[in-house]
């Protein structure tokens, strides 16, 4: 796969102005993933987010992850996630963290973990108020710009921080990997015709990273629209990677939108890792 030269995703300079523990290990030894903040927000309703960075890496970056699917991670005491751990960024966490970035593992709020979990909330100005949250938090304990980096659905949730939040608290620049472009009108539930372009891409100035595999197959992220946002996204220098290669899969249908696909990477995590990698050096 040709990396071109980019520009996004989440990156820091560290100096650390909390006290905050952290330990991770790629390979998935018993140890904690990071430390678990929990916080209220939105009245009586609280969310947890798990700060991850290697113990003996200076981190450079912050990356704030959204995961795919529900966006339910049923985070535990470790920091680790319990759900959704086989997407492509959750399980690429360790590796992240390695590579020299903290990573932010963001957990559905507490009225949002039922089957749909974060569903229509994804493009809320309440699931902005929420990611304001988050910022804020991670901005008093660290001194490091906060990229928001989303996978499939939490595409939707890294656009809707780049687009609904309000400096200080929104983050430096976004990613957004198998990005959601397509939806389905008349849907017995109507979130699943919400895409990324039911908010405001155009207004997007930050920096930006849209990357697509050209096998995926999930009809929710068909990679010829992926390229659209950037288009869309006129205020700033977007740039649009597609990754090729991989072991392939068989798999239709919500199948085909799982992280054992192309749509999620399936095979390919040092690549996805490098790339992301480069581009947040890079810039």
């Amino acid at each position: 796969m040709k990396i071109p030269t980019i520009t996004v995703l989440i990156l820091v300079l560290a100096t650390f102005s909390g006290k905050i523990a952290l330990h991770s290990d790629p390979a998935g030894a018993d140890v904690p993933c990071g430390s678990v903040f929990e916080l209220k927000t939105r009245g009586d309703h609280s969310l947890k987010y798990a700060y991850g960075v290697s113990t003996n890496i200076q981190p450079q970056a912050v990356v704030l992850m959204f995961s795919g699917g529900n966006g339910f991670l049923n985070l535990d005491d470790r920091g680790c996630a319990n759900k959704l751990s086989g997407n492509a960024l959750i399980r690429n966490h360790g590796r992240l963290q390695q590579a020299g970035f903290a990573t932010v593992l963001v957990d559905a709020p507490s009225d949002y973990q039922g089957k749909d979990g974060l569903g229509a909330f994804r493009g809320s100005i309440e699931h902005a108020e929420d990611i304001t949250t988050i910022i804020s938090d991670i901005r008093s304990r660290v001194s490091l710009p906060i990229y928001a980096v989303g996978h499939s659905r939490g595409s939707i949730s890294a656009v809707n921080a780049a687009t609904l939040t309000k400096p200080p608290n929104s983050p430096d620049g976004i990613a957004i990997l198998s990005p959601v472009t397509l939806g389905r009108e008349n849907a017995h539930k109507k979130w699943v015709a919400q895409t990324v372009f039911n908010l405001p891409v155009e207004q997007i100035n930050l920096p930006l990273l849209v990357v697509a595999h050209r096998e995926d197959k999930c009809v929710r992220t068909p990679p010829n629209l992926a390229p659209k946002i950037v288009e869309k996204a006129a205020g700033t220098k977007g740039e649009m990677i597609f990754v090729d290669g991989g072991p392939g899969s068989k798999n239709t249908g919500l199948a085909a939108c799982n992280g054992r696909s192309p749509h999620g990477f399936v095979g390919q995590d040092t690549e996805l890792v490098s790339f992301l990698t480069e581009f947040l050096r890079g810039r």
